[in-house]
């Protein structure tokens, strides 16, 4: 299992999970109905018309489930009362992929449990309801009482009736029987004993684990204070440090800059891995003064653009990012900034294109470091690298230095105008790697090489894709113009978000079908271009609350082919 750090989070009882679980094999004498029914209480929903994950469908004496966690379908033919024939099946096409004697279909969902333990947690709740309303009434807090009571009522209702509300994870402590202030279950709690946990990059991971908690409960005792959640919602939460230390039995940290909470555990006991299959070094690491080093940085991007390598620049601020992007733009280089205000797809993008050569070089502040895998990279450049602090550490130096690390001309540019302490264990721990692996090369006669890597094409591409296929259809936002019946299935679409609980995306598409009813009879390509901001002007300007960020997001009514 790959998980992020968000594993350490609540998620239902695996003892429930297991129990809830449904097991159907070839002769099993059981009422069709009887069968809907156990998959309506793992929370799968009936659609006969539209299957996707989390679903079911009924065509005569056939039952076909599409499991939340699969990418593929079951089949379930009766004769009468008996399992006649269990398939695997293609969900789109209803193909047979395979057959089955058994099949065992897992909750669509993590927080299930038995009807009567249901009924016994919204007696819990009910109780922790009452207590909480009578304190907000003696404090004066009357609107307070109203959310919480309102919200709270009606979450009970949902459970007992559909066995799952929204935000059910709220509810877990009295859902799963817990004690105040005891852990809640996690993904650990779903592995054996034994097994191995691998924390990749744990200079960053660790510190990550440390926080969530006290994030997490800062956040969820504001909620329950004006009256949004009920106080056993704290305990819907991540581990706590020595929590996570208690279910971590059998532990590798891999870092090639490991902090001082891994070195600790270990006893000072560390396995390195310095050499490369490929036989790549280290790269070469120079000092350069701080002074003038904008034209000296324009030369060397010009020098390895003439190559047909690419550069990446980090600055200390992400104003000073955007400015020398654009500096070096006017100066006739391919350039493009990278920093936090940009989205995740929007980064992976600017990367791929990187990578692509539709620019030379990429300037960035603190994301220009773990994970990224850059062949095509041959100079790292590092401004202002004297400036002590956490952006210019040791472990933000040696992890920005091994970007370059991919290519087999190498070489990585500290414009300082004093070597610090970081800058000089950076420098000499660099070197004696480098070291190490060109004796290696010189022992095993390796030539190292630059790793060649696939440009794989991403999200984007593919909504390029869809978009040419609307096209060919005569389905474009050129041709699409806003019409009663357009503005009406923006209507739908907001209905089904605030039945949804997205209050926020249906207030969006609310205020959008606001704004198209002055332009009935416009394409729809032009009110977006005339809505507001542009894509460019919206990074810099959202902000949150900021309603205009929001407009360029929302979708146009969803429609089938």
């Amino acid at each position: 299992v790959v998980a992020s750090v968000s594993c350490i989070y609540g998620l239902g009882s695996p003892q429930d999970y297991k129990a809830m679980m449904v097991g159907l094999a070839v002769g099993d004498i059981v009422d069709r109905d009887a069968v809907l029914a156990r998959l309506v209480d793992i929370q799968y929903e009936r659609n006969d018309t539209d299957p996707s994950r989390g679903k079911f469908r009924v065509r005569g004496d056939s039952v076909e489930v599409w499991p939340s966690y699969e990418e593929f379908a079951y089949r379930i033919e009766f004769w009468g009362d008996e399992i006649e024939r269990l398939s695997i099946i293609d969900p789109v096409s209803s193909e047979t992929i395979d057959k089955l004697e058994q099949v065992f279909i897992y909750p669509a969902k993590h927080f299930v449990l038995p009807e009567e333990r249901i009924a016994g947690a919204v007696d819990e709740i009910r109780r922790e309801l009452r207590e909480r309303l009578e304190l907000f009434k003696s404090q004066g807090k009357h609107l307070e009482a109203q959310r919480l009571s309102a919200r709270t009522r009606y979450d009970c209702e949902m459970m007992l009736e559909m066995g799952y509300c929204p935000g059910i994870e709220n509810y877990s402590r009295p859902l799963s029987g817990r004690k105040a202030g005891e852990p809640p279950y996690t993904l650990f709690d779903f592995f054996p004993d034994d097994y191995l946990l691998f924390v990749d990059e744990s200079h960053a991971t660790v510190p990550q684990v440390g926080a969530m908690y006290a994030g997490d409960r800062n956040r969820k005792e504001t909620l329950v204070e004006h009256g949004f959640r009920l106080p056993s919602a704290l305990d819907n939460r991540p581990l706590r440090f020595d929590e996570w230390k208690a279910r971590v039995k059998q532990v590798i940290y891999v870092s090639a800059t490991p902090g001082p909470y891994e070195l600790e555990q270990t006893g000072g006991e560390v396995v390195e891995q310095v050499v490369r299959p490929t036989g790549l070094l280290d790269p070469v690491v120079e000092v350069v003064p701080a002074r003038g080093q904008v034209p000296h940085l324009l030369a060397q991007i010009r020098e390895r653009a003439a190559v047909g390598d690419r550069v990446l620049v980090t600055t200390l601020t992400k104003r000073l990012a955007e400015d020398l992007s654009e500096y070096f733009t006017e100066q006739g280089v391919l350039c493009k900034w990278l920093h936090s205000e940009l989205d995740a797809f929007e980064r992976v993008e600017l990367l791929r294109d990187l990578r692509a050569g539709r620019f030379e070089a990429l300037v960035g502040v603190n994301l220009l470091r773990e994970g990224l895998d850059l062949p095509e990279v041959s100079l790292v450049a590092i401004l202002d690298a004297d400036k002590e602090g956490f952006l210019r550490s040791e472990t933000s130096l040696m992890q920005t230095i091994g970007r370059a690390a991919r290519n087999v001309n190498a070489k990585v540019i500290l414009y300082a105008d004093k070597v610090t302490d970081a800058m000089q264990r950076t420098i000499e721990e660099t070197a004696r790697r480098r070291k190490l692996q060109e004796d290696y090369n010189r022992a095993h006669g390796i030539t190292p090489e630059t790793i060649r890597k696939a440009i794989h094409a991403g999200i984007e591409a593919e909504a390029a894709a869809h978009a040419e296929a609307n096209a060919k259809v005569g389905r474009t936002d050129e041709t699409q113009y806003i019409t009663e019946e357009y503005l009406a299935e923006l209507e739908a679409e907001m209905y089904a978000a605030a039945e949804a609980m997205e209050f926020e995306r249906a207030a969006a598409i609310r205020d959008r079908i606001a704004s198209m009813r002055e332009s009935l009879g416009k394409p729809v390509a032009a009110v977006r271009e005339s809505d507001g901001l542009t894509r460019d002007r919206r990074r810099k300007k959202k902000k949150l609350g900021d309603p205009a960020a929001w407009k360029g997001r929302v979708p146009r009514p969803k429609r089938n082919l």
